[in-house]
């Protein structure tokens, strides 16, 4: 199921009248424990991906000079998404009750482990929480290299018009150029005026940069480093492209003028992945997409167990509650960014 005609609207914090329904989904919610925190979970996943990320360094150096580093390349681009996913939950505040434990985390597996600025991202993500799929809110869906709707496609011109006819063939291609992309955007968004913890969030960057450099260029031949770079940056992008592009491709596009009540709004437009805990740790639990739009702060290992009291409760209320395999929601996305594509002629 890709599209539903059904009334939508903006996302705001639920009132009690306009929410009462996402009121009562919360005490349900909040009486199965589920948004309460799970912190020796995470301590887990942290220690084990600390231990991949540091096996997949020494990996790199033992392995010297040799052809064999493209796969360790590969190996990095997965252990970086993965490290990427932790600095997600930590953005919405899942795995400490602290603010400034969860910023820590965040930085430290986003600066310093993978080059991305933590709050440039956190700006970014949370303005998509708060208006999924809405035109002129929602920076996901303002992007210059895809158009998201007939208007969109329209009003492009030259080389971005011709890029819009065909994205749904230059989709995938186009995400091996995604993780360059986050690395620039972190550092113009350092660099703006009143970035919060800019000096922090530029000095691990710094410290990521000079250490990345300098392990392949102390470790690798010149056209061996130049290889190694471009295949773990691309499939890194690759990575996350395909992790996030499930959740929200191919849902409905809402007006800026919507303004239909916070739990339709989050329902509406978001896709769950079916699968088991391979799905799951492949995802960072994004494929619980209809259970994370709803409940941010929830921590990942509870977003199974929600799972069944959040889709019978939208069958209570008679909302579509949209779930579909990885390779089917990679189909409707693509469907949907072709005819979006074609509609621009």
């Amino acid at each position: 199921m890709s599209t539903i005609d059904l009334p939508l609207g903006n996302t705001r914090p639920p009132s009690p009248r306009s929410g009462s329904d996402y009121s009562e989904l919360l005490s349900r919610v909040r009486q199965a424990g589920l948004l309460d925190r799970r912190t020796t979970y995470y301590v887990t996943v942290m220690a084990i991906n600390a231990a991949l990320f540091t096996a997949a360094w020494a990996v790199f150096v033992l392995l010297g000079d040799s052809w064999w580093q493209l796969a360790t390349a590969a190996c990095l681009a997965v252990v970086f998404a993965q490290t990427g996913f932790l600095g997600h939950d930590a953005g919405h505040r899942q795995i400490f009750r602290s603010r400034r434990a969860n910023e820590w985390v965040g930085r430290l597996h986003g600066n310093l482990a993978i080059g991305l600025a933590f709050g440039f991202w956190v700006d970014k993500h949370h303005r998509h929480h708060a208006h999924p799929n809405q035109e002129g809110l929602d920076p996901d869906v303002m992007l210059a290299s895809l158009a998201f709707s007939e208007t969109q496609a329209r009003g492009r011109r030259g080389a971005r018009r011709l890029l819009a006819r065909y994205q749904a063939y230059l989709f995938f291609p186009m995400l091996l150029l995604e993780a360059a992309a986050l690395h620039v955007s972190s550092v113009r968004a350092v660099l703006r005026p009143g970035y919060r913890r800019r000096g922090w969030e530029a000095l691990l960057l710094g410290l990521h940069a000079i250490g990345y450099v300098t392990a392949v260029a102390l470790v690798l031949s010149p056209l061996k480093a130049l290889l190694f770079v471009l295949v773990q940056q691309g499939l890194f992008g690759v990575y996350l492209g395909c992790a996030f592009a499930p959740n929200h491709k191919g849902m409905p596009i809402l007006s800026a003028d919507d303004n239909s009540d916070f739990l339709r709004r989050q329902v509406l437009t978001s896709r769950n992945v079916r699968g088991g805990w391979l799905v799951d740790v492949a995802l960072g639990g994004l494929n619980y997409q209809i259970e994370h739009h709803l409940f941010p702060s929830m921590p990942r290992a509870s977003l199974r167990r929600a799972q069944p009291i959040i889709h019978g409760y939208c069958l209570e209320h008679d909302l579509p509650y949209v779930q579909t395999s990885l390779l089917d929601s990679y189909r409707q996305a693509l469907g949907y960014l072709h005819t979006v594509g074609r509609s621009g002629r």
